[in-house]
């Protein structure tokens, strides 16, 4: 479902200064507010920066302006996200960025979870806020730090817009056959459960870029995204639209994660209650926070799992051989869910960066057209590129994320068409 062009909520802002060129992205954590603000007119940077750990006595902000000047960084207690939005601003002000600028176009909102309803950038309102607010109970542990985010830019710059750009937007694609659970109908309904999936800006800019490497129409492509952080996930494109993505009604199904279990019986959970009388509060840290790469070998930092593995640690060779399993089973699935491949694609932390990781997962897989070329594979770059041989059925890729810019974008694009 998409929102209605018409409604106040998703309209653009036809009003907004032609001489604003500048978009402030921001993303709130429950503890944190990472912030990025970009000169739409060449889709540079100008600064980024940091606040983490908010609300406690060893509050940090790190703010780097990217013209030439030094990283700066100030610690001590940061009460909530007001004032860390106000360090935030103080910081810009003393580059010469402040947001009182009148070449501040607006605001862009990272928001994990849009529903349904939202299915494009979305100008917030009171009904727009509202709406992501009955949302919190499918996404208690981000919309509601997502919302905090937005109150207080709201009243940081009520004049300003304010856009929302949801996770889930980019996977509301995906064929009612793809996003259902099969589970009592009306159950479901009730309670909004169904597959909604995440990364969804990462997905979308990666897609895209990767049609650009191949030289080809977006329209034309089908591509495997491997989002491959500390959070994991895989999505099936076609023709430049989500058809199938690894995570559900949230962030924990699908791969292998650095916290989280990805996929396992829900049957499970009812074990865990009965035999180890583990409360729901507790079988949910478990599978958050205490599973995958970490459950599994004590890291979920690749690098140090692959050293572990090179020196012959059993319980990291079977973290990585767990983890690698998971992501063949997807590329398997996803290449029978599309019929046709024309890339399969690596991003994020872990799959732009770990070599290692990218050979195992298309290990064997010749006969599905995909090879890695050992000598590109081992380059390290911040660019897109090919590490397939040449003359390969199906493109293998590295293409780096950007999903502050693909915000960026987004957020500009609405207010200024």
């Amino acid at each position: 479902m998409t929102t209605d062009p018409t409604s106040e909520g998703s309209r653009s802002m036809t009003d907004a200064s032609t001489d604003a060129h500048r978009v402030l992205v921001l993303n709130s954590g429950s503890s944190s507010v990472k912030y990025q603000l970009l000169d739409m007119r060449d889709r540079s940077r100008l600064a980024t920066g940091l606040v983490e750990r908010i609300g406690e006595a060893s509050s940090r902000l790190v703010h780097t302006p990217l013209n030439g000047g030094e990283p700066r960084e100030r610690t001590g207690r940061i009460a909530d996200h007001e004032e860390a939005l106000k360090a935030a601003a103080d910081e810009l002000a003393a580059d010469g960025l402040g947001l009182d600028s009148p070449e501040l176009a607006a605001i862009g909102h990272r928001v994990v979870h849009g529903g349904l309803r939202f299915s494009e950038p979305t100008v917030i309102t009171d009904e727009v806020l509202k709406e992501i607010e009955r949302l919190v109970p499918v996404a208690p542990l981000h919309n509601p730090a997502n919302i905090t985010g937005i109150r207080t830019a709201q009243a940081l710059r009520p004049d300003l817009p304010q856009v929302a750009v949801f996770d889930t937007a980019f996977h509301t694609t995906m064929p009612e056959h793809a996003a259902r659970y099969a589970i009592d109908v009306e159950t479901a309904d009730a309670h909004r459960i169904r597959r909604y999936g995440f990364h969804g800006t990462s997905h979308a800019y990666v897609s895209r870029r990767t049609a650009e490497l191949l030289g080809r129409p977006v329209a034309e492509v089908n591509v495997i995204v491997l989002h491959l952080g500390n959070g994991a996930s895989a999505s099936a494109v076609a023709g430049g639209r989500c058809v199938e993505t690894s995570m559900g009604l949230t962030p924990l199904e699908g791969l292998v994660m650095g916290t989280r279990s990805g996929d396992i019986d829900p049957a499970v959970t009812f074990h865990l209650q009965r035999v180890a009388g583990m409360s729901t509060d507790e079988i949910d840290v478990l599978l958050n926070k205490r599973s995958g790469l970490v459950g599994l070998c004590g890291d979920n930092d690749m690098r140090e799992i692959r050293r572990r593995v090179d020196e012959g640690d059993e319980r990291a060779t079977l973290a990585f051989d767990v983890y690698i399993h998971r992501l063949k089973k997807y590329i398997g699935a996803y290449s029978a869910v599309l019929g046709r491949v024309d890339a399969v694609v690596f991003t994020a932390g872990v799959g732009e960066n770990s070599a290692p990781v990218r050979e195992a997962a298309l290990a064997g897989m010749e006969g599905f057209g995909l090879a890695v070329d050992a000598d590109r594979n081992a380059v390290r770059s911040g660019e897109p590129r090919l590490i397939s041989p040449d003359g390969a059925r199906v493109a293998v890729a590295v293409v780096p994320t950007d999903e502050e810019l693909e915000i960026a974008g987004q957020t500009f694009d609405l207010v200024h068409n």
